[in-house]
C-alpha cells in the first residue's frame, strides 16, 4: 500500500489532464440546452472505468439522465464496496462574475492552495471528487492490491433531485448490493485537519407563485387599488422568520432534535475562527436563529431561505407596471427527524394560509429529501478514520454538514446499507458559485486516501 504515493507522483501530470478534459464537458442537468453534454459526459466516465479496470461498464437508461454502473469483482465472497458520485453540474450563472470560462479549465494557485487549483465548474462538486475514486481503483487493479469487490453507481441528475436515481435503485436492489457505500461529495476542515462528515441536513424545495389581476396593470391607473403581488409576496416571505430568527410555520420545529450540551460542546472542538470566516465572505457579522454558534446554524438547525424572487420588469429603463405575478424560489434544509413530505405540505398550508384577499397563491413543491447520520461505531466508519490517519498522518474530526445529499437516506431505506462521507472539498472551493475551484492537493490525497479505506474496510471485516 505504500506504493500509493509513488503511483500518484508518476502519474499525476495525466491524472489532472484527464480530470481537466471531463471538467470541460458542460454535463448542465438543470438546462435541456446541454442534454448532449450530459450523455456525452456519461459517455466519458463509462470510458474512464474501463481504463481504471473495471470488469463491467454499461450506461442505464433511465427515464431521464443515465446511471453509469461499473464492477470490478475479485471475489464473491468477499466484501463489497458501492462508490456513489454524480457526474452533473450546477449551472455556471452568473458567467460575468467568473474569473476564467467556467468549463476551460485553468489551475492557479492560491493562499489556501499553494501547489494549485483548478478552476472550473464541477471541479469539486462533484467531477473531481467523483474521478478520485476511479484513479483510485486504476492503482490498485494495476497494484494487484485491490482487497475487495466494487461498484460504481455514477448519477446525473444529483444537481436536479436525483429524481431518476430513486428509480434505478429501486428496481436494481441486487445488482446494487454492497456491504458499504462510500461517496465523496463533501469536504473536510482545511488541507491539514482531515474530518469525516456523519451528518447531513434534508431538503424540501418549493417554488411559489402569487397572482394578482388578469394581466400587468398601469400603476397609475391602479396603483393603489389593486394588489401588487411583489409588494405581497415580499410581506409574505418576510413573515416566515419571527423572533430570534426562527422559521414561524407551524408545528416546523416539533421533529427537530436538540442535542445535548456533550455532544454541542464536542462538535465545538473543531477548528473554527468567526474572523476568518467573516472575512473569507466579506461581511462584517454573522446572522443566524439566537441561541446557536455559526457552525451549528450551519449545521445541526433547520433553515428557510429564498433561493430567487422575481416579477414584474427587470429590463432597462423604466416601465410602470403593477405586474400580474409574482414569484420565488424557496429551500428548506432541514435535520434528521424532519421529514421533507410533511414539511412541505406544512409550508404550503401556512403559505397558503398567510395569503391576502386579493390574491391567489400556488406551490409547487420541486425536489427534496431526509437528513441523515452515520454512526460511528462501525467497522466502515473505523476504516475511514484509519485511512485518513494513514494518508494525512493525524485523526479526522467527525462534523455534521449543512448539506444535503438526499440519496444517501435513500441508499439505507432501500439498500439496507451505510453509507461513509469521506470528502476532500474545502468550504472556500465555491461549490454552486462562481469562480468553483478544487485543490491539486485535495485531488491527489483523495487519491492515496481511498485505497488506504478498502485496505482497513476488508481487515475489519
Amino acid at each position: 500500500m505504500d506504493s500509493v504515493k509513488n503511483y500518484i507522483n508518476e502519474n499525476k501530470d495525466r491524472f489532472i489532464a484527464e480530470l481537466i478534459e471531463l471538467l470541460k464537458m458542460p454535463s448542465i442537468s438543470a438546462d435541456a440546452a446541454y442534454s448532449q453534454d450530459v450523455l456525452n459526459t456519461a459517455d466519458a466516465v463509462k470510458n474512464a472505468l474501463e481504463k481504471a479496470g473495471c470488469d463491467k461498464v454499461e450506461i442505464c437508461e433511465t427515464p431521464g439522465y443515465p446511471i453509469v454502473y461499473g464492477e470490478k469483482t475479485i471475489d464473491p465472497a468477499l466484501p463489497t464496496v458501492l462508490v456513489y458520485g454524480h457526474y452533473d453540474v450546477q449551472p455556471a450563472d452568473p458567467i460575468e462574475l467568473w474569473e476564467s470560462d467556467p468549463f476551460e479549465p485553468v489551475i492557479k494557485k492560491t493562499d489556501i492552495h499553494p501547489d494549485g487549483a483548478i478552476f472550473a465548474r464541477g471541479a469539486c462538486d462533484d467531477k473531481g471528487q467523483m474521478f478520485m475514486h476511479v484513479k483510485a481503483l486504476e492503482y490498485m487493479v494495476k497494484n494487484n492490491v485491490l482487497p475487495c469487490n466494487v461498484k460504481f453507481m455514477i448519477e446525473g441528475e444529483e444537481e436536479v433531485g436525483s429524481e431518476s436515481l430513486s428509480w434505478f435503485v429501486k428496481r436494481n436492489h441486487e445488482k446494487l448490493k454492497n456491504d458499504i457505500i462510500l461517496i465523496s461529495d463533501t469536504g473536510m476542515l482545511a488541507n491539514d485537519t482531515p474530518s469525516i462528515t456523519t451528518g447531513l441536513r434534508g431538503l424540501s424545495y418549493v417554488e411559489v407563485e402569487v397572482t394578482s389581476a388578469n394581466r400587468d396593470l398601469h400603476s397609475g391607473l391602479y396603483g393603489g387599488a389593486v394588489a401588487n403581488p411583489i409588494n405581497v409576496l415580499t410581506k409574505m416571505i418576510a413573515s416566515l422568520h419571527g423572533e430570534n430568527n426562527r422559521v414561524t410555520i407551524p408545528h416546523f420545529y416539533d421533529k427537530v432534535e436538540e442535542l445535548s450540551q456533550a455532544e454541542r460542546d464536542e462538535m465545538a472542538k473543531a477548528p473554527f475562527s468567526l474572523e476568518a470566516y467573516k472575512k473569507a465572505l466579506d461581511i462584517d457579522e454573522v446572522y443566524g436563529e439566537k441561541g446557536y454558534t455559526t457552525t451549528e446554524r450551519a449545521s445541526i438547525r433547520p433553515t428557510l431561505d429564498v433561493n430567487g424572487i422575481w416579477g414584474g420588469y427587470t429590463g432597462q429603463g423604466a416601465k410602470t407596471v403593477i405586474p400580474s405575478k409574482a414569484y420565488a424560489k424557496i429551500s428548506m434544509r432541514l435535520v434528521p427527524n424532519q421529514d421533507n413530505r410533511e414539511i412541505t405540505e406544512l409550508f404550503t398550508k401556512h403559505f397558503e394560509s398567510i395569503a391576502p384577499a386579493g390574491v391567489r397563491v400556488k406551490v409547487t413543491p420541486h425536489h427534496g429529501g431526509q437528513g441523515y447520520v452515520t454512526p460511528t461505531d462501525t467497522p466502515a466508519y473505523q476504516a475511514a478514520v484509519k485511512a485518513c490517519q494513514a494518508s494525512f498522518g493525524k485523526e479526522p474530526i467527525p462534523v455534521r454538514s449543512g448539506g444535503s445529499i438526499p440519496i444517501v437516506a435513500l441508499f439505507e431505506e432501500e439498500l439496507g446499507s451505510k453509507s461513509i462521507l469521506l470528502g476532500f472539498g474545502l468550504d472556500s472551493d465555491a461549490i454552486h458559485s462562481p469562480n468553483e475551484h478544487y485543490g491539486i492537493f485535495n485531488f491527489l490525497k483523495g487519491i492515496e486516501t481511498i485505497p488506504w479505506f478498502y485496505h482497513y474496510f476488508v481487515n475489519n471485516k
